[in-house]
């Protein structure tokens, strides 16, 4: 009998089955075997929640009528780019020679949820045991072997899971569907989304209503001093003390001395390496995430959709020899110290799903030279910061000076740097990208408490106030992660918005859907994403529903509270949610702008003004008809008024799949439902015309063709 090992991901099935000693004793498609072990894996989750129109045909058609969309149970699909690798899994897990199977998913709910969702869909049985390690050294992974725990342990944590993917749906389908029905535009609704957008828009409202107010300091300046007053907002104030001090001797009331350490920075998480790529190198957050899963693959970089930023304590070793690799290879590092310190990167406790992102030995390899350049900056970058947070901290001494002029006091200040520790190795990294000056010390003059210093020259200097910065993908990246973190419970699996994984994705979708848009490296709201926001309530808008969720879900996790009741408040929100919003006047139907958009003709399907859009011809009420093309040919307004009318087209230079050009008449003959999925991968109720075509030039060869 053998014992089947299902992982997340291929990778980690490789690692597996290096630690383990495991060798495939065949040409097998999807999985590994040997005389004792299988072991196969997933593709990150291979089964879904379905979409609404499973539970009934009512689904298919978007309407307020229809909501709130409560399903009595819940249907899974497997996703069509996995179907493959799920029928390998249900034909090892169904085996009659394996008689046990090990869940060896990633150590946390989602990756209990990857698990649990094909072990269940299966129809499987069989026992199964849990492993648990953040670490994928082999000493872990066999330690881990050694001690799987009974996979009964962690029902409760994949109660949780399950809660958090029906409630995103409840709230995201639900959400979705009023508020696009409501205002003639597709406004997706999300847990996470809104309230990012809601960030953005808050930050350009606050923008544009900045007054701009003007301040002045009053500056004392001899040689190489320059003291500055405490600053006063009007002109005169700022006049009479110039004059006041102009010319008068200034006493050195007090000089402040103080050591300061700054201590190396911690190792990359994916988010925190995002932001620093966008502001070094100008790459998006997804250019990121898509730079470092290429270096993965390269077997380059470590697994890089991690939160954590230490390693596991039985890491020292490997960060080692990487980093002597690394400044022996290829990168400018200087020699190793003695003064190195491992430690403060190695903490197991602080490592959830993946430790923190570092080269592998792999970068010992001669084919560096092949790797593209993008590439070669990410790898450096998390090179360098490894280098950094091993090395001695930053240490100077901040001076501050206080001097005084006719009752009035000026302040200076400066910092003489003592040892430079890891800034030494970012300043050269910083000089040979160019991507700033290296550090310099402030020059600070010799100053003696009790001096005097005659004939001081005063100025005075005019200041304004500055408004809020637009967000950069750093900044925004980094309010994502801060979002309602104050709210949540130091037991919660994910603080913030979204994921180091998903946060790239979401500010995609929202840029892809035309709510956000780039400009240089500002992300700024469109009007669409302005009106979106107006017209949300203040409840999704908040990243308080996130905290609200995550508490729980914790709670659910460790068994403290009921995953039934979790989700009948769900229920409950959604429920109010649709039964306060379900209404709106023609004006706020308008918002969006398809109240002045022209009006085509009326649709057959439901009797509704079809209306003319960006992409062809579209029901004001979403029943779901749509006409833009016919044959793959682009109809024009005149033509689609006409088929409305049920009317014959002439439509010319249509293609052939071999690439002919014709032309044919098309007589509408009646119409027809079908469903698809649009892009996002929502699924949609479409409306097609059915046409009887004839050939100007063989009037013989008539056929019935379907759109």
């Amino acid at each position: 009998m053998k014992q089947l090992i299902i992982t997340e991901k291929p990778s980690v099935a490789m690692n597996i089955c290096a630690a383990l000693g495991i060798e495939d004793n065949g040409n097998h498609k999807g999985y590994i075997e040997n005389n004792e072990r299988i072991v196969s894996w997933c593709f990150g989750h291979l089964i879904e929640l379905a979409e609404p129109s499973s539970y009934g045909e009512q689904y298919k058609k978007w309407s307020v009528e229809a909501l709130p969309i409560f399903p009595d149970h819940w249907n899974y699909v497997i996703k069509e780019e996995s179907a493959e690798q799920y029928e390998v899994l249900k034909n090892l897990m169904n085996r009659d020679d394996v008689d046990e199977i090990v869940e060896a998913t990633d150590a946390g709910r989602e990756g209990e949820a990857i698990f649990r969702l094909v072990y269940m869909n299966t129809g499987c049985d069989k026992p199964f045991r849990r492993l648990w390690i953040s670490s994928m050294e082999a000493d872990a992974v066999r330690n881990g072997f050694d001690n799987l725990d009974p996979g009964s342990d962690y029902d409760d944590l994949f109660a949780s899971a399950k809660c958090r993917m029906e409630a995103d749906w409840l709230v995201g389908i639900n959400g979705t569907r009023l508020f696009s029905t409501l205002y003639d535009k597709t406004l997706k609704v999300g847990r996470v989304q809104t309230p990012s957008l809601s960030m953005i828009v808050n930050r350009e409202s606050e923008i544009r209503n900045f007054k701009k107010e003007f301040y002045y300091t009053v500056h004392l300046s001899k040689d190489t001093i320059d003291a500055i007053s405490k600053p006063v907002k009007g002109k005169g104030e700022a006049d009479s003390l110039s004059q006041k001090c102009n010319g008068k001797a200034a006493k050195v009331k007090s000089i402040k001395k103080e050591e300061k350490t700054m201590a190396p920075p911690l190792l990359y998480d994916l988010t925190s390496l995002q932001r620093d790529a966008n502001r070094i190198f100008g790459y998006t957050a997804k250019q990121t995430l898509d730079y470092t899963q290429s270096l993965y693959e390269k077997r380059l970089l470590t697994y890089p959709r991690t939160d954590s930023r230490y390693l596991t304590d039985d890491m020292e070793e490997t960060a080692k020899n990487v980093l002597y690799l690394a400044r022996k290879k290829f990168l400018s590092l200087g020699e190793g110290e003695e003064k190195d310190d491992y430690s403060r990167i190695l903490n197991s406790k602080k490592v959830s799903d993946h430790h923190a992102i570092i080269p592998t030995i792999e970068i010992a390899s001669p084919d560096l030279k092949s790797v593209p350049g993008t590439e070669m900056n990410i790898l450096t970058l998390v090179a360098v910061r490894l280098a950094c947070a091993v090395s001695a901290p930053h240490r100077y001494v901040s001076m501050k000076a206080v001097l005084s002029c006719e009752g009035e006091e000026f302040s200076l200040g400066g910092k003489i740097i003592t040892e430079k520790g890891w800034k030494e190795i970012d300043d050269r990294f910083r000089k040979s990208f160019e991507t700033g000056e290296e550090e310099k010390e402030s020059i600070y003059p010799d100053l003696k408490e009790g001096q005097v210093i005659e004939g001081m020259k005063a100025k005075i200097v005019e200041g304004t106030t500055k408004p809020p910065k637009h967000y950069s993908e750093d900044t925004l990246l980094a309010a994502m992660e801060k979002a309602g973190s104050g709210d949540m419970t130091d037991d919660v699996e994910r603080k913030g918005l979204g994921t180091p994984a998903t946060r790239a994705d979401i500010i995609e979708k929202l840029v892809h859907d035309g709510f956000l848009k780039r400009e240089k490296k500002q992300i700024l709201p469109t009007e669409d994403g302005i009106k979106l926001i107006s017209v949300m309530p203040d409840q999704l808008k908040s990243a308080k529903l996130t905290s609200e969720w995550e508490n729980e879900l914790a709670r659910i996790a460790k068994g403290e509270s009921d995953a039934d009741s979790f989700m009948a408040g769900i229920r409950g929100m959604v429920s109010v949610l649709i039964s306060e919003n379900k209404e709106v006047s023609d004006d706020q139907r308008a918002t969006f702008g398809s109240g002045d958009r022209e009006v085509l003709g009326k649709c057959p399907r439901c009797g509704s003004d079809v209306i003319k859009g960006k992409y062809g011809a579209y029901c004001r009420k979403k029943c779901g008809m749509k006409l833009g093309k016919a044959m793959g040919t682009d109809l024009t307004d005149g033509q689609i008024k006409t088929l409305l009318k049920g009317d014959q087209i002439l439509v010319k230079d249509i293609k052939s799949k071999k690439g002919k050009t014709y032309d044919a008449f098309l007589t509408p003959k009646g119409i027809s439902d079908f469903s698809y999925t649009d892009k996002d991968g929502q699924e949609r109720t479409g409306f097609q015309f059915d046409y009887i075509m004839t050939f100007p030039e063989k009037k013989e060869e008539n056929r019935l063709w379907k759109k």
